[in-house]
């Protein structure tokens, strides 16, 4: 099954670039390219590509608020010079499955796009950080935890925390002592019960609501 993919960013440069990277994938096809977030929000709604590349900073509209628009509808991947983003816990939370470098190099990029478009979500671990400084400065959490949190399991709490510290579903398995199908199993649920959409959805809640606590 090929992956249809729109790349976003107001320099032609990168976007020819990305390009030719996918599509030198055999089961990645670059449906249509965007200069703009305007253009991005029409392009996705036309094209309807199952992952997007969307750069941040781009003129007439900005990456965040196209992610916003379309962020229930295409999974979204963000793009940024700086792992250290101002825009990075926004575009989380405005709905991006993943976050990456532009200088990330072509087999990741093409991996990163394999891995959103299957459903998971993917955050580089100094993106994760960005997330857990960020909610170490606050001193009280915006919200309490949802209710659904009650319907967890002890097992699958464990599995949120170690998720919330940026672990990928092998490095869980190997601290639990657990097979990675056994990891996703527990992710799945987790994800059902507080009705989230991915994990990255699942760490930004579980720092949000001071259900996990940065440090801890």
């Amino acid at each position: 099954m090929t992956t249809r993919v729109l790349v976003v960013d107001d320099q032609e440069l990168v976007r020819t670039g990305f390009r030719m990277i996918l599509d030198a994938e055999d089961d990645i096809d670059v449906v249509g390219e965007a200069g703009d977030g305007l253009e991005a929000v029409e392009a996705a709604r036309r094209l309807r590509p199952d992952v997007v590349l969307m750069d941040i900073r781009m003129p007439n509209l900005d990456g965040l608020e196209a992610t916003r628009r379309l962020a229930d509808e295409i999974k979204i991947i963000i793009l940024t010079t700086f792992d250290l983003d101002e825009y990075v816990y926004d575009a989380l939370r405005a709905g991006a499955s993943g976050f990456l470098l532009k200088d990330t190099p072509a087999d990741d990029l093409a991996d990163a796009v394999r891995v959103v478009a299957g459903g998971d979500a993917l955050l580089a671990p100094s993106i994760t950080r960005r997330l857990i400084d960020e909610f170490a400065a606050r001193p009280e959490p915006n919200r309490p935890p949802p209710g659904e949190v009650g319907t967890l399991t002890d097992r699958e709490l464990e599995v949120l925390r170690l998720m919330a510290r940026g672990l990928s579903n092998a490095e869980i398995a190997e601290e639990l002592y657990v097979s990675e199908t056994t990891v996703k199993t527990h992710v799945g649920r987790v994800l059902m019960k507080l009705q989230l959409r991915d994990r990255v959805q699942a760490v930004v809640l579980a720092y949000e609501t001071g259900l996990i606590q940065p440090g801890g």
